[in-house]
């Protein structure tokens, strides 16, 4: 870890009180530009980490720090990024997991959980917009007006804040089954995912093809077969991660083995992804530990997911 980053975190509870009792001060405002910077660059301190229950309790101070710095700088923009990704990693990978894993035994606790993870994508599609607000104002009410008008005027330098509100807000769309009106806002994901993959299709070694993978297949009005879709994201999205990263084979097993009854290839598919070594890569060492957590529980589910 940066040694001032780690020395920021360290006297953390002293600066935000700091802040609190400080509020109008320029010594504030330098306080919270300097802490903003220093959180919203470590996120590799996080996807490096091999324990994700380390991950999963230190995860909610440094999301609730960014939102206290926020109040005080609210257009940072590298701060409204590291929320919004923040806030969606966490909800994916230890409370809709959770829920997922939970639903079996326990159908109201899993229901209770799914909620709150719907809550949390909700609050990183919230930073994530007010960070593409910050570069383009009027963005979001052009967004709700005309989708692929409004991220026509997008570049490159947005794809990230593209990225990951398109992420959680497709997320929290994906656990509202019973809410028509966020429902109704998947017109105004799928432009904004287009618009991504169109401005950077090789982002974050094929994090936007992964996406698709999983996505395809709850496209309305499109014509061709979404698993041919999904497979070619998948294709490309393992070539840019050189196969080296889980999601791809979780998610096309998922996503695509299920639906087509291929059995055979779901097997394949989850079982390359745990032969996977999570510290050949540091930098994706949590994200394949976390779907190799997610390969495991399919595998049990085998019998139910697949009908003889």
């Amino acid at each position: 870890m940066n040694t001032n980053l780690f020395r920021i975190l360290l006297q953390a509870p002293v600066c935000a009180l700091i802040l609190v009792t400080c509020a109008g001060c320029s010594v504030n405002k330098i306080a919270v530009q300097k802490m903003g910077d220093a959180l919203a660059s470590s996120g590799s301190t996080f996807s490096s980490d091999d324990d994700p229950e380390l991950i999963r309790s230190a995860s909610p101070f440094s999301l609730k720090l960014m939102e206290s710095l926020l109040e005080e700088s609210p257009r940072h923009e590298g701060l409204l990024l590291a929320a919004s990704r923040g806030f969606t990693q966490y909800s994916y990978a230890f409370v809709q997991e959770d829920a997922d894993e939970m639903e079996a035994r326990d159908l109201n606790g899993a229901r209770a959980l799914q909620t709150r993870a719907r809550r949390l994508h909700l609050r990183a599609r919230g930073y994530g917009l007010r960070g593409l607000e910050v570069r383009h104002p009027g963005f979001e009410k052009a967004l709700r007006e005309n989708p692929k008008l409004a991220v026509a005027q997008l570049e490159a330098r947005d794809v990230p804040l593209l990225y990951w509100t398109s992420a959680s807000w497709g997320s929290a769309i994906s656990l509202s089954k019973d809410n028509p009106d966020l429902i109704a806002d998947q017109p105004i994901v799928e432009a904004m995912i287009d618009r991504a993959l169109e401005l950077d299709p090789d982002y974050d070694h094929g994090a936007i093809h992964a996406f698709l993978v999983t996505y395809e297949s709850a496209r309305k009005g499109v014509a061709g077969d979404a698993s041919a879709r999904a497979k070619q994201h998948f294709d490309r999205a393992m070539e840019l991660s050189r196969g080296e990263m889980a999601s791809p084979l979780v998610g096309y097993a998922e996503a695509v083995s299920v639906a087509r009854q291929d059995r055979k290839q779901f097997e394949a598919l989850l079982k390359q992804a745990l032969d996977i070594n999570p510290d050949a890569h540091p930098e994706w060492r949590l994200s394949n530990l976390v779907m190799q957590r997610r390969a495991r529980w399919l595998l049990s589910r085998e019998d139910e997911l697949f009908v003889e």
